[in-house]
């Protein structure tokens, strides 16, 4: 793992074979999944069954992405999981405004006393067009993300260029918040590595970091996309060496300006190809 979570693998909580191989599939963080990927009558099962393997601390960090925190579900959920030793982060979906995570944050505790780590899923156009306010809305929330597919159906897109405004905005209001970088949404078709690579390099063109994804095989997919290349790690360590001797701005021989910018950006290339 670098420093900065890269995979984010969804795995369905009511099918605890499936979330122990998403423990050992080598993701930095293993999403368990209580909401869209379990039909209405396994619900309590999946919840029961997380509650009871997050009693223990886990060999990766642990997110649960929980049913929608007004409904009964939900809030079951929050009362199983919240305080759950074993609990990395709780994901929350259909975030639309501030109020939605700060009902969650006043409602749970974690094992160690105060909130848990929240994320917002931002799935639905109001949700987008408040996106900073959702991402400012309290100190425990760490991440925005979006939730392509519900997002795809409430704005009625074809294209995938459709939600390119979205996924703008996103990143946007996560770096205006002070907040890491947002990761890619899922790649749906688990057999198409090639339209997962070109989406991943898309994506990082935009500002994203990392990707979540919904089988084992999407993950050496995403770290390759989202890892610098060698040829991006020699440029950064050029750039540094540069930046070393002279201070201020100043031109390399090829012609490529430097300055203060160029010189954060070799850093992050940095720190991702070396974390600490």
């Amino acid at each position: 793992m670098t420093g900065f979570p890269l995979t984010w693998l969804y795995a369905p909580g009511d099918r605890p074979s499936v979330v122990a191989k998403a423990l050992t599939s080598g993701a930095d963080v293993v999403v368990i999944d209580l909401e869209d990927a379990v039909a209405p009558d396994r619900k309590a099962y999946a919840r029961s069954a997380t509650a009871e393997l997050l009693r223990d601390p886990q060999p990766v960090p642990v997110h649960v992405r929980v049913n929608a925190p007004s409904g009964p579900w939900g809030r079951a959920d929050l009362a199983a999981v919240s305080p759950a030793p074993g609990l990395g982060g709780l994901r929350l979906p259909k975030v639309s405004s501030p109020s939605d995570v700060v009902r969650v944050a006043r409602r749970v505790v974690s094992a160690r006393g105060g909130v848990p780590p929240l994320y917002a899923l931002l799935e639905t156009a109001l949700g987008i067009e408040r996106a900073h306010a959702v991402a400012t809305a309290h100190p425990s929330l760490r991440g925005i993300a979006l939730g392509e597919a519900d997002l795809r159906a409430d704005l009625g897109v074809r294209e995938d260029t459709g939600l390119d405004w979205s996924r703008s905005r996103v990143v946007v209001a996560a770096r205006a918040a002070g907040l890491p970088p947002p990761s890619q949404s899922v790649h749906p078709d688990i057999r198409d590595l090639d339209g997962l690579l070109a989406s991943c390099h898309r994506g990082r063109a935009l500002g994203f970091l990392g990707r979540a994804a919904i089988h084992p095989r999407q993950l050496p997919v995403i770290r390759r996309a989202y890892l610098p290349t060698a040829e991006e790690i020699d440029r950064a360590e050029t750039v540094l060496k540069a930046a070393a001797m002279t201070g201020g701005a100043q031109a390399l021989p090829d012609g490529t300006f430097i300055d203060a910018a160029v010189v954060a950006a070799a850093h992050r290339t940095l720190s991702l190809a070396h974390p600490p």
